[in-house]
């Protein structure tokens, strides 16, 4: 997707599932990708720069130079006095350390526009501000840049995602040859996603990446026929590993979890794997005692598996994400409030024989949940809400997307919850304008998604202008969202994003 600003076309910056795609660079890592967590920092990475051009005319119109179009002209002076925005964190990639790259001697311009362009202290503050594909093609400006780019501060919590081919090169001879990861390195990331890799690849990349024995702190294998044995040597290996997940990974087994798995990993998630049932619970249960977060997705888990939890996790454990766990039922729902009662996170989504009896037990015996899924539960109905709005005082979010039996009954009970900050209700068929009412006087609400919701008109969502402090209003597919409405939203939602 592109921006057009200024009559500039923004490089594309493609956000689908977290991975922000990287332009083709001459190592070899062309196709690689970052990924950092959370959607709103997604959103803003596919924004337009908010960064006023700093750069001479002459500097800014060079052709050989890939530098980003940006907005109003500022000067150097004027940006040298703003502080970097808390928080900032942008992406970009390792460009070859042999590629012809213009020196700053070379730049156009005056003396001293040559000297500000190069001015480290104005650097640092300048590259929070730049978006994740401008950030990738301000590193191949030159050395001085890529030299301040480079530095860890700019890469913390951002995640490469390598694929398979990206990680070698073709020799002419035909043979094959590891990249170089030293730019990784160089920039300190402490977390790689790998995809469609193999034992022999794991093993390779150890050997490769210098910070892999004791600096990795976090492991993704997507997609990948890593076997039992490359799972053990690479948890031997990589003795900082504290994070690891493993998708649609069906070449290990339950034994390789028994026999590979460590004290020391804290989080872990498993899904799509064909291998894991209840015997991987019963690894995961015994072999970390130390696990603060668990997201399953397996379609033999039973509830049995539940009931697996020691007295330890059940002090250390606030985050349990049970998606599309077909054979959990209520039963499973019993172990797991007795096992776990310091969740704070729980997700049931796709657990479609959990009913509205599991949910009373959830709220009955988990009153620290701030965060609570129950999307795709088909046989939830307006009493697991009235059970929520009773119990969970403490809860921030609820998810009740596909929801079907959802009513305005149900609308009716949340409306007491003055806790409560994001509310997803997509697909819910049954809601309709009055089941809206309800919601207009929950001050807490920040974000509120309606999207698909066939039932609503434009006067009833016409009313939700009295939400004065909501930020994220989602409407994408729902009949009743005009562009009359949107432009009436537009003008009394001011501060609120509107997704149409």
């Amino acid at each position: 997707m592109s921006n057009q600003r200024n009559g500039d076309t923004k490089p594309p910056c493609l956000p689908r599932n977290g991975l922000v795609k990287i332009p083709t660079q001459p190592n070899g890592l062309g196709s690689a990708s970052i990924t950092k967590g959370t959607p709103a920092v997604k959103n803003r990475l596919c924004q337009p720069s908010s960064v006023p051009a700093i750069l001479s005319p002459a500097l800014a119109h060079r052709s050989d130079l890939p530098i980003p179009s940006l907005a109003s002209p500022l000067s150097l002076a004027t940006l040298a006095s703003v502080s970097s925005p808390p928080g900032a964190s942008l992406v970009g990639l390792n460009t070859s350390e042999g590629s012809e790259q213009p020196s700053p001697e070379r730049l156009p311009g005056s003396p001293s526009e040559r000297q500000l362009a190069v001015d480290e202290k104005i650097l640092n503050r300048l590259f929070w501000y730049f978006s994740a594909c401008e950030k990738c093609v301000l590193a191949q400006v030159c050395k001085a840049w890529r030299r301040v780019l480079y530095q860890p501060k700019f890469w913390v919590g951002l995640t490469p995602v390598l694929h398979t081919k990206e990680l070698y090169n073709i020799l002419p001879g035909g043979e094959k040859e590891f990249v170089s990861l030293q730019g990784f390195a160089v920039r300190g990331f402490d977390g790689f996603c790998l995809v469609g890799v193999s034992d022999l690849d794991i093993c390779e990349f150890i050997d490769n990446y210098p910070l892999s024995k004791k600096g990795v702190k976090s492991m993704s294998l997507k997609r990948s026929t890593i076997t039992d044995a490359g799972l053990e040597v690479m948890l031997e290996q990589m003795q900082g590993v504290v994070r690891l997940e493993l998708s649609g990974c069906n070449d290990f087994t339950e034994a390789g979890l028994w026999s590979s798995l460590n004290a020391r990993i804290t989080a872990l998630s498993v899904s799509d794997c064909i291998n894991v049932a209840d015997d991987a619970i019963a690894a995961i249960s015994q072999l970390l005692p130390n696990l603060t977060e668990l997201n399953l997705q397996a379609y033999h888990v039973t509830d049995t598996a539940l009931a697996y939890f020691t007295a330890k996790q059940g002090y250390t454990t606030h985050t349990l994400r049970l998606n599309s766990c077909w054979e959990i039922t209520n039963h499973g729902v019993v172990n797991m409030v007795h096992s776990l009662p310091n969740l704070s996170v729980l997700s049931l989504s796709g657990c479609s024989k959990v009913t509205d009896d599991g949910v009373e037990l959830v709220a009955e015996n988990l009153r620290k949940l701030r965060s609570l899924d129950l999307s795709w539960c088909p046989r939830i109905t307006d009493m697991a809400l009235e059970y929520i709005a009773c119990d969970l005082h403490k809860l921030e979010e609820l998810v009740l997307d596909r929801c079907a039996p959802i009513t305005d009954t149900g609308l009716s009970y949340l409306s007491t919850m003055s806790s409560l900050r994001s509310l997803y209700l997509r697909w819910c068929c049954q809601v309709q304008d009055f089941g809206l009412k309800h919601l207009l006087g929950m001050g807490s609400l920040r974000l509120l998604s309606l999207a698909g919701c066939p039932l609503l008109t434009t006067t009833g969502l016409s009313g939700l202008v009295q939400l004065q402090e909501l930020e994220e209003l989602e409407l994408t597919n729902c009949p009743g969202a005009t562009p009359e409405l949107f432009k009436y939203f537009s003008q009394h939602l001011p501060c609120c994003m509107v997704i149409e």
